[in-house]
């Protein structure tokens, strides 16, 4: 999680272009970002990768079970970011599992530096585009929830339609949510939200759990960053929806 996020995305458009026409771009989640590995980051990902993150697989539904051992409510998160607020809502919400999809190898090196200090057992972790991880790896309707916290507002008006929350994208979230579970945003950029309350609204299978803007919910802990906007007079806008019955 981190603002602007280390996962953001390209135009939201179908990759197959019209005769004639140059070819557009897929939906993507992220586009990668340079950044310096810290020698803990380094050590967590050779020794507690092969057992944190897991490989992506075309057409390979994850088992759940398989993956963590137990049968619990399954969050996905897309683009944690450094990890850090990820750990603590593991934490907090020990009861459930927790799938990370974030490309930024710092940011995954850091969450396994987390999970090995804190003794983490209830996150896994895909460096990969969460798109496809949604498409080929997540199954249909199986998620409890979805977390996509501060991605990058993209603030020129110009970019504003490389926001990831979008109609297209935002169908294909529903499609993995379980009836009944919830997707969480948030941002500090107040136009975003804005276009976020529009775009969920306007989704018939989608309710909203407040009168427009949610209360944070207690186990979405205060970034760094965040805590220093807020004593700035800056806004955090938090939306959660749920998927109807």
């Amino acid at each position: 999680m981190t603002t602007p996020s280390d996962l953001t995305p390209h135009d939201p458009q179908d990759a197959t272009p019209a005769d004639g026409e140059a070819p557009r771009r897929a939906i993507k989640s992220f586009v990668v970002r340079a950044g310096r590995m810290g020698t803990g980051q380094i050590k967590a990902l050779a020794e507690l990768g092969p057992r944190f993150v897991l490989p992506f697989q075309a057409a390979t539904p994850l088992d759940y079970e398989a993956v963590f051992g137990r049968k619990a409510p399954v969050v996905l998160e897309i683009g944690f970011g450094m990890g850090g607020a990820t750990a603590q809502i593991a934490q907090t919400l020990a009861d459930h599992d927790f799938i990370g999809c974030e490309v930024h190898e710092p940011g995954v090196g850091a969450l396994l530096k987390l999970i090995g200090e804190q003794d983490i057992p209830n996150i896994r972790i895909f460096q990969h585009d969460a798109v496809e991880v949604l498409e080929q790896m997540i199954p249909k309707a199986s998620l409890a929830g979805i977390h996509i916290f501060f991605p990058d507002p993209w603030h020129k008006k110009r970019h504003n339609k490389r926001r990831l929350i979008q109609t297209p994208f935002v169908a294909k979230l529903i499609e993995h949510l379980a009836p009944g579970g919830y997707l969480h945003c948030a941002t500090d950029w107040q136009p975003y939200a804005e276009q976020m309350l529009e775009v969920l609204s306007a989704e018939p299978q989608l309710q909203n759990t407040a009168a427009g803007y949610a209360e944070k919910p207690a186990y979405r802990p205060l970034t760094k960053f965040e805590n220093r906007g807020l004593k700035l007079g800056h806004g955090v806008w938090d939306l959660v929806f749920t998927r109807r019955l």
